[in-house]
């Protein structure tokens, strides 16, 4: 596990003890590893050394400003997908030419605001995304380059929540549609066309549905180039699967094998929006046993982290390795690992075979650098977990818990 390594019986971020953390900062937590998260960066920098090419963390997997700050400085840019993502990213330090802004539903007062703010392109998801963004751009007095979101119809054999490129899907603009496009665009002087995008979904562990995807990108950027538009970025999204239980997915460098040749047949400049590839592994949840429940021949172990502080379980039948912190690590039973919260859906295994444990025990949930935190919610009125950040020897908290009167703070009395 990239950042977490057993050693002397105890599991480790990096340099330092998860059993320290939690007595220092208690649970449940999220511990995230620095230098995980810039080793997974490199990897994906250095597959694609050979052509030009720009990767844009996707923060909507992690939005932490320290893990943000760190990979800006490595040269990374951001893909965004909301005004509030915009702003973290400009507050971490991302130059604005390095920011692309993707999503369905990007609002007017979102569009001008990354129109002042000065960001590289919209991924552009619509016809009627692009008349609004000329609209706003025209009243601005500005001109908004963009790159227009195409649906391949590519299967990235994934969960079906998080496949995006199939014609049934919510993303992108349909191929039918592509002579409107053209007719949309040259009807919009305040628009600037640069480049072409393609997303077809996330955790994918095989290479050919992007390399075919990358194809079928190829010829969209031919047919537009012969028809007068000057498109150089090509940007191909993210989606490179992780281990989360003992999967082989291929490495960065296998995924570049398949877009390379068409990127250097196109001699154009390539975006890439990877997020839970860099962030997946680089990131823990810490969590203590409040109760072991035994209810007929089931074992339950009743934790202080729940649904609210990783929802993807319930929510995509997610598999996370789960260990304890310290000790044996040889399963010896069966049982659910489940939440405090008040739903059925809210626990984090089922059917788990794990080591036996006893009330007050640390138990480490592993993956959870990605969609974890960003995906929190304080339901049944729980404050917000603390996120933590190790390098090497030292650790830090990047951002608190969240108290109880935080949770009032923007309400009030009213009528």
């Amino acid at each position: 596990m990239t950042g977490f390594h057993f050693k002397n019986n105890r599991w480790y971020s990096d340099g330092v003890a998860l059993s320290k953390i939690a007595e220092k900062v208690g649970t449940p937590a999220y511990v995230y590893s620095l230098p995980a998260f810039e080793a997974k960066f490199r990897e994906v920098d250095q597959a694609y050394k050979s052509v030009p090419h720009l990767v844009a963390y996707s923060m909507k997997t992690n939005d932490n400003l320290s893990v943000i700050r760190a990979l800006g400085r490595l040269g990374s840019g951001i893909d965004v997908v909301s005004g509030g993502e915009l702003f973290k990213a400009r507050k971490a330090g991302i130059a604005p030419g390095k920011i692309v802004f993707a999503g369905v539903g990007k609002t007017d007062e979102e569009i001008a605001y990354a129109l002042q703010e000065g960001i590289r392109y919209f991924n552009v998801e619509s016809i009627p995304e692009i008349k609004a963004i000329n609209s706003i751009a025209k009243k601005m007095g500005k001109t908004a380059s963009i790159a227009i979101r195409f649906n391949p119809n590519v299967d990235a054999l994934t969960h079906h929540y998080i496949s995006t490129g199939k014609k049934e899907n919510k993303f992108g603009v349909f191929l039918g549609d592509l002579e409107e496009v053209m007719a949309t665009v040259r009807q919009s002087t305040s628009v600037r066309w640069t480049g072409v995008h393609a997303h077809i979904g996330s955790q994918m562990t095989q290479t050919a549905p992007l390399g075919k995807s990358a194809k079928v990108v190829e010829q969209i950027v031919l047919k537009l180039r012969r028809e007068g538009f000057p498109i150089y970025d090509v940007n191909l999204g993210g989606g490179y699967g992780i281990d989360y239980k003992g999967e082989k997915p291929p490495k960065a460098s296998q995924y570049a094998s398949m877009v390379l040749p068409v990127i250097k047949r196109l001699n154009a400049g390539l975006i890439l929006e990877l997020g839970r590839f860099i962030s997946g592994n680089s990131g823990v949840i810490l969590t203590r046993v409040v109760y072991v429940k035994k209810s007929g021949k089931k074992t339950f172990y009743i934790v202080d982290a729940g649904m609210g502080d990783l929802i993807r379980p319930v929510l995509y039948e997610a598999y996370h390795r789960i260990a304890p912190a310290e000790g044996p690590q040889k399963p010896v039973q069966t049982v659910d690992v489940v939440g405090p919260i008040c739903e059925s859906g809210d626990f984090l295994a089922k059917n788990r075979k794990l080591p036996l444990a006893k009330r007050g025990d640390l138990l480490v949930v592993f993956s959870s650098g990605a969609y974890a935190s960003v995906m929190g919610s304080t339901y049944n009125s729980r404050p917000l977990a603390p996120e933590i950040v190790v390098r090497g020897n030292r650790f830090a908290v990047a951002r608190r818990r969240q108290t109880r009167e935080d949770l009032t703070r923007l309400e009030k009395f009213v009528l």
